[in-house]
């Protein structure tokens, strides 16, 4: 699984990078070391101005959503906490992400992310967990392969309120690949930059075509590196979570 990662690029050079227009509240979301479920989190996503059905007319846009995806027909919020991740194995046919997946489809920019390996503490002999830091050896931006879904708050009566609509997001998952697989068996699916365009367009929305885009991992090359347990507490947050230490 992925339960949490870093985002720590300035949003004016994300937009640049996925060629995509600064949405609404650019300026909301500050770097991120430690992001985890529920956190507002940067998406590139593209959006067909209602009526309209084609590419040409949708916009690509930069925009803060919440970690945890909310289906539509979820009573209340809550349940996004546990839906942070998508299988992509079974995401095309689950009832909470196979709208999500035809439709409404996004990128997650990250730096990396961390996982946990089985360890022991090394002072007292007792079981714990490890926590690395995964991310490209060449420190470019992961484009991480996720889904956005609208959900309607019944407590607000007017739908032109800001506060009637919760859209929120979740990461698709794969089996995990290079220095990933040797500390866990599932890691987050990053696109190639040839699959963004295929991958974002809301006019495409034939599940085996999508599911074509997903097959391998993108970008490889990860490097992973022991990192202090101060990750484990959320309220921990600054670049000295990456600091290597020594096991």
């Amino acid at each position: 699984m992925c339960g949490r990662y870093v985002s720590t690029r300035r949003p004016q050079d994300l937009a640049q990078l996925f060629h995509a227009a600064e949405g609404p509240a650019t300026e909301a979301l500050a770097p991120n070391w430690n992001i985890a479920p529920t956190d507002e989190v940067w998406a590139v996503l593209e959006r067909t101005p209602r009526g309209e059905d084609t590419a040409a007319s949708s916009s690509r846009q930069l925009r803060p959503l919440r970690w945890g995806l909310v289906p539509s027909w979820a009573k209340e919020p809550k349940i996004g906490a546990r839906m942070i991740n998508a299988r992509v194995e079974t995401v095309h046919e689950k009832p909470a992400f196979r709208r999500a997946f035809t439709k409404r489809r996004c990128l997650l920019p990250a730096d990396g992310f961390y996982e946990w390996q089985p360890d022991k503490d090394p002072a007292t002999g007792k079981a714990r967990k490890q926590p690395y830091f995964i991310h490209p050896e060449d420190e470019k931006v992961m484009a991480l392969a996720g889904l956005y879904e609208y959900w309607r708050n019944p407590a607000v009566t007017q739908d032109d309120d800001p506060a009637a609509w919760l859209m929120t997001c979740t990461i698709i998952t794969t089996e995990a690949t290079d220095a990933a697989g040797h500390v866990h068996p599932r890691m987050p699916l990053a696109l190639t930059e040839d699959h963004y365009d295929a991958w974002l367009d809301p006019t495409h929305q034939d599940p085996d075509h999508l599911r074509a885009l997903l097959e391998q991992p993108g970008g490889g090359h990860l490097d992973a590196r022991p990192v202090s347990t101060a990750v484990n507490n959320v309220r921990n947050n600054s670049p000295h979570l990456l600091d290597p230490v020594s096991l």
